[in-house]
Order: C-alpha cells, then sequence, then structure tokens
C-alpha cells in the first residue's frame, strides 16, 4: 500500500469529520475527479456505520477508516475482523493498548481474506508536553512518540500515524514503515486543536507517505480548489525530492 510517488491524489487524505452522510456526500461530490482516499472518524462513523464505508468503496474511492482501536485484545481482534469486510484500506488503533492488544489485532488482520493495513497511532497531534505530563507520561512527545512505535512494529503493526514533527525520525528507524501524518496545514491556515502541525510539503519532504487534512479542504470556500492547490503542492515536493 506504498503510495505511487507519480500521483498526489495516492498520497492525501481527505478527513470527512462531518455529522452525517448527508454531509459527508456533500464533501465527496465537491471532491470528484480530484480526492481519491478519504478517512471516516468516529463521529461519521458511529452515525452511519459500515454503510458510509460501503458507499465510498462503491464509488471506487479509497477508506481510511480511523477508529483508534483501545480495548482488550479478543475484542480488537474481532473489530479487526468485522472491519475487514468493509474493504476499508486502513485502520487505526492506539499503540498504547499495548503488545498483545496489538500483537491480536495484527493476528486478526492476517487471518483475514481482505484486510486493512494497521496503523499505531502514537500520539495524538492535538497533545503537547503539558498534555501528555496531565496523563502521567514525563517523556518528551517526541520519545514517547518513538517507544510506542518500536512497540507496534515489534508487535507486527506494519505502520504508524505520528505528526510531522516525528516523521523524519520515524521513516529513518522504520524505512518500510507506512507513515499517515494528520495536522497538516498550509501555510497561513489557522492550526485549530492541533499542536504538533507542518505544511504538506514539509511532511512529504520528511518522509511521509500518506497527509490527512480535514478542515483546510473542506471548510473552504471551493473545497476541489483548495484540495487541487495541496495536491500541486505535493507534487512540487515529490519533484524536488528526486533533484540530485
Amino acid at each position: 500500500m506504498t503510495p505511487s510517488c507519480s500521483d498526489p491524489r495516492d498520497r492525501l487524505i481527505v478527513a470527512l469529520d462531518v455529522a452525517d452522510s448527508q454531509a459527508a456526500l456533500k464533501l465527496v461530490n465537491q471532491l470528484e475527479n480530484v480526492i481519491q482516499w478519504f478517512k471516516i472518524g468516529l463521529q461519521l462513523y458511529i452515525s452511519e456505520g459500515n454503510g458510509i464505508v460501503s458507499m465510498l468503496r462503491e464509488r471506487g474511492y479509497s477508506v481510511f477508516l480511523d477508529l483508534k482501536l483501545h480495548d482488550i485484545p479478543n475484542t480488537v481482534a474481532g473489530a479487526v475482523r468485522s472491519v475487514a469486510a468493509t474493504g476499508a484500506e486502513m485502520l487505526t488503533l492506539h499503540a498504547a493498548g499495548g503488545p498483545a492488544m496489538l500483537a491480536a489485532a495484527q493476528e486478526a488482520a492476517a487471518g483475514a481474506a481482505t484486510a486493512p493495513k494497521l496503523l499505531a497511532v502514537t500520539v495524538l497531534t492535538s497533545m503537547d508536553q503539558a498534555q501528555l505530563e496531565a496523563t502521567g507520561v514525563t517523556a518528551a512527545p517526541n520519545d514517547q512518540v518513538m517507544r510506542l512505535a518500536r512497540m507496534a512494529s515489534v508487535s507486527g503493526i506494519p505502520g504508524f500515524v505520528a505528526s510531522a514533527e516525528e516523521v523524519a525520525a520515524m521513516r529513518a528507524a522504520f524505512p518500510a514503515a507506512t507513515l499517515v501524518i494528520p495536522g497538516i496545514r498550509p501555510a497561513g491556515a489557522a492550526i485549530g486543536d492541533q499542536k504538533r502541525v507542518a505544511t504538506p510539503a514539509a511532511a512529504i519532504a520528511a518522509g511521509a507517505d500518506y497527509l490527512v487534512i480535514g478542515r483546510p479542504i473542506t471548510q473552504a470556500a471551493d473545497p476541489a480548489a483548495a484540495a487541487q492547490a495541496i495536491l500541486d503542492e505535493i507534487s512540487a515536493a515529490q519533484t524536488a525530492g528526486l533533484r540530485p
């Protein structure tokens, strides 16, 4: 599932962080022929269930199911098997669930005929040092990201979600991993509730495979134009990366 270096559409995931299928379909229609990947998070999934995944898959789109599973190993394994039936290409689970949970999830995915690539969420991009310390974690965010990523990798998880601040170190430590990077903001865009952000070009240059972008596209006056501008930035970053 490594994205094609020739087509920026293989690297941009638009977050459908909306309340229901009506709002989601409006955005999907506005972005038709511009976007290939969509992210379905908890808000939309709880509202619409697997139906919204099926709808996107039937229309030929790729789906990143961002459910951040975190439960006992048996429950998470069962959830992975259920998601496998939807055709979603990627699925998140919290690395903080521990080695047994992560290993059970990967075993469930390996045993499914069609299974999503599992991505371990390390430290949420909304969390900074103060937020981590409030949970009892005294390590710096980048150190905690690497600690959780190493644990997930040993447990067989092939990809990670982390902020752009950590992506260069993660690419160096895990050269074959799939790196999905949220908290991406074009230059001049409001960062909202995110703490650790970067521009699309900076994230691609650092080694990101996929960029997850929501509000800068979905709340733009012209979502398609906003998405195309980001695709152009990704393309320029790819071209720059190929220069000697």
